[in-house]
């Protein structure tokens, strides 16, 4: 059996309303990264020097060396940037959320008491604001656990949140095992948060960015002056605020950092932005410890049965009727590359379809024949399958007149016997009017179309049973 880790499906068309407080049509949530004093450096025990994010066009790291400009960059973020944004944010009374290195929060205790004394929220951003990808899971694990002690010991107290950012393939996991958060934001798959299933247990999972945020000013492509800033925030609001009044409201992470959009050139871009939201009065921004808690509340997880994760007696055990007395189309589809998307009625409608489909003439013949004439003898000595007789019965085929019992089994024989196979179409999807109907414009095709329309008309009907199973 195979199966794909990655979800590509997520609430799908089917967004739930996030029914955020006051009604709000829109859910706006600041984070600004603290990592000044966290990042690569040889004096914080590091290989070189930092070479990301700043405002040096291509900078690379210096392996084994000091770089004089890109710590006095970093360090203008601590000196200037975040008495910036601390007057800007505070001023207008908006809350936000903190991204705290905790190394850099330990350097910057003066920082860390204006961030409590505003009422941020001080969410951990690992230990060191350097990169993951490689680190072997324990040292990893390590970290974490490190983190989450300086960063209680420097604020007084445990972080609630976390998103490392710099990630590696095991870190959300290996956060989500020490079962201290209420969210991990290390992800970026969607507008709204979600839970996720994690070493047994239900976590949060509340998605960031990476594009309504100003680390585009120190890449390619990327914003230049504060007008590209507010012009793409603006646009990006406006199409969730009317989304929220379409009913679908959703969240808008915006990402800042001290030593970026806290250059007076930048936040002009930022202070106009917040002019335009503050106009509106269906506008919440929240922390995201805020979100957290509201979505814990307010959508608890609910545990559905997750086809990809069934074992295989389960799967055909629970789908083996899907294609009518043929379990071995379940059996076929539980041995393909099964996942996520698959564990709603279309994704495994398709997965049994293709089954289906890659099936012999012979084997889906077999099949076409395992069904039913419609409202035939079976059907009157009651011995059809659960799900047919459902279907029957609801477009009236079980309480059909003398006469149109007798219209009904003149066209199934006259139809079985052209074709070899009884007349197959999709009821829930029909009338007995159109039926009638259907079978008589069919009744006088080739028997290649009426394979080809059989087959298409059998997975139609897996479809619309798949629809009322999961």
């Amino acid at each position: 059996m195979t199966r794909y880790t990655r979800d590509m499906i997520g609430y799908g068309p089917d967004r739930p309303d996030a029914r955020w407080p006051g009604g709000a049509k829109i859910a706006v949530q600041f984070v600004l990264n603290y990592e000044e004093g966290g990042e690569n450096n040889v004096l914080h025990g590091d290989g070189g020097s930092e070479g990301f994010l700043s405002d040096i066009p291509g900078a690379q790291p210096w392996p084994g060396m000091r770089h004089w400009n890109m710590e006095t960059i970093y360090e203008y973020g601590s000196r200037a940037g975040f008495w910036r944004l601390h007057r800007l944010f505070t001023q207008r009374n908006l809350p936000l959320t903190i991204y705290g290195v905790a190394s850099a929060l330990a350097r910057s205790p003066e920082q860390v008491e204006a961030m409590k004394d505003a009422g941020w929220e001080i969410a951990s951003h690992g230990l060191k604001w350097i990169e993951h990808r490689d680190m072997p899971a324990e040292e990893e694990r390590a970290q974490i656990a490190e983190a989450i002690r300086l960063h209680t010991e420097v604020t007084g107290e445990a972080p609630q949140g976390w998103y490392t950012g710099r990630c590696s393939m095991n870190t959300v996991d290996l956060v989500a095992e020490t079962g201290q958060f209420a969210y991990i934001s290390d992800t970026y798959d969607d507008d709204l948060p979600y839970w996720k299933q994690v070493h047994g247990r239900d976590q949060l999972i509340i998605p960031y960015t990476l594009e309504a945020n100003d680390m585009r000013f120190a890449g390619a492509p990327g914003w230049v002056t504060g007008h590209d800033f507010e012009e793409y925030l603006t646009d990006a609001f406006n199409v969730l605020r009317a989304e929220g009044h379409a009913g679908k409201p959703a969240m808008m992470s915006i990402g800042l950092h001290c030593r970026l959009i806290g250059r007076p050139g930048k936040i002009a871009g930022l202070m106009r932005f917040l002019d335009h939201i503050q106009q509106f009065d269906d506008v919440w921004v929240p922390r995201r410890i805020d979100i957290a808690r509201h979505w814990a509340e307010t959508h608890p997880p609910v545990h559905r049965p997750r086809p990809s994760q069934m074992d295989r007696e389960t799967f055909v055990g629970t789908f083996g009727g899907i294609y009518e007395h043929s379990p071995w189309v379940a059996e076929r589809a539980f041995d393909m590359e099964l996942g996520a998307a698959h564990d709603r009625p279309a994704g495994l409608a398709n997965a049994l379809a293709r089954a289906f489909r890659r099936a012999t003439p012979e084997e889906r013949l077999q099949v076409l024949r395992a069904h039913p004439d419609l409202a035939g003898k079976l059907a009157q000595a009651r011995r059809l399958t659960a799900e047919s007789s459902e279907e029957q019965a609801s477009a009236g085929l079980d309480a059909l007149t003398d006469e149109e019992r007798s219209t009904f089994e003149a066209l199934n024989t006259a139809y079985t016997e052209k074709q070899g196979f009884p007349f197959i179409i999709a009821v829930k999807d029909n009338s007995k009017q159109s039926i009638l109907a259907a079978f008589q414009r069919r009744i006088d095709n080739t028997h290649e179309q009426e394979f080809d329309e059989a087959c298409r008309q059998v997975e139609r009907i897996a479809r619309l049973r798949l629809e009322s199973l999961i």
